[in-house]
């Protein structure tokens, strides 16, 4: 028996009905298994007619790859079923399964809408209205928004407050943050709010000083600066964990988070819910 020839390039393909986020979320997490293998991914979205599905499919088999796709017309998900069990290709239906199950146990038939997640409802509207505020009131532009925030974020530079209070304002939550630096004022309005709502973020002084050094090198400055000074970086976290303790709020620290991470602990923490999906205009 000889040994099966592996793959040098690995591709992915990703189709949809729609955006394909879901479906390129899935091949994403799994590429990430795999850092010493060389992977491609091609999205073909918003496919909603069986001759743009079956070039897709035909350019899919060039590629022999593997096909992971959310699809929910019934004719196209049979069309590409048939098409890769006859091609010997791999393919993953993301969606029909538990679309499935759910009529199972409901006797509700769904509605098979392509792009149903997307519809600019009440729902897209709040994340919209998130965001601004993310906006409005980072860098603790405005403190009078910590009055309002679901979540405040507070943290020394370089601690990614502004990245991961988009990342949660896309989740339909108002989040502000504050930059924290020693002997700075900290606004009243910090201690008028439910420290529940507060996350203090904080990083290992090493891991912060070769991040700030690289800012300073992308700026085109001296990396060694007041800004990326080691006993500098330890007396600004020694100072923010000294808030925290006041505070009695949730610590986390970033050092070797991603920002998709450190919201997911957030929301677990302090008994958040992601209404990134199921708000409707009902609520």
């Amino acid at each position: 028996m000889t040994e099966e020839k592996k793959e040098s390039l690995l591709t992915f393909f990703v189709i949809s009905d729609s955006a394909g986020e879901t479906a390129s979320k899935l091949a994403q997490a799994t590429m990430a298994q795999y850092p010493s293998v060389k992977f491609e991914m091609f999205r073909r979205t918003f496919i909603t007619t069986k001759s743009t599905l079956l070039k897709t499919l035909a350019d899919a088999k060039k590629h022999n790859a593997v096909i992971l796709h959310t699809l929910i017309n019934e004719d196209l998900v049979e069309l590409t079923h048939d098409f890769c069990e006859e091609s010997g290709l791999y393919h993953f239906d993301v969606l029909t399964p538990p679309v499935a199950e759910v009529e199972r146990r409901t006797g509700v038939a769904p509605t098979r809408e392509p792009g149903a997640l997307h519809h600019l409802n009440k729902n897209y509207f709040k994340r919209i209205k998130a965001m601004e505020f993310a906006v409005k009131y980072d860098d603790g532009k405005d403190p009078r928004g910590f009055l309002e925030a679901d979540v405040v974020l507070l943290g020394v530079s370089r601690t990614s407050k502004t990245p991961l209070s988009l990342f949660l304002a896309n989740k339909n939550l108002k989040v502000a943050n504050l930059p924290l630096v020693p002997q700075a004022h900290i606004p009243k309005q910090l201690w008028e709010i439910d420290p529940k709502k507060i996350v203090g973020l904080t990083n290992d002084p090493d891991v912060l000083n070769g991040i700030r050094k690289k800012r300073m090198i992308a700026y085109g400055l001296n990396p060694d600066t007041a800004y990326s000074d080691i006993d500098r970086i330890k007396e600004e976290l020694a100072f923010a964990h000294d808030l925290y303790k006041k505070l009695g709020c949730e610590v986390i620290n970033v050092a070797t988070l991603s920002i998709e991470e450190t919201a997911s602990i957030i929301l677990n923490k302090l008994n958040l819910e992601d209404h990134s999906y199921y708000a409707t205009d009902d609520d």
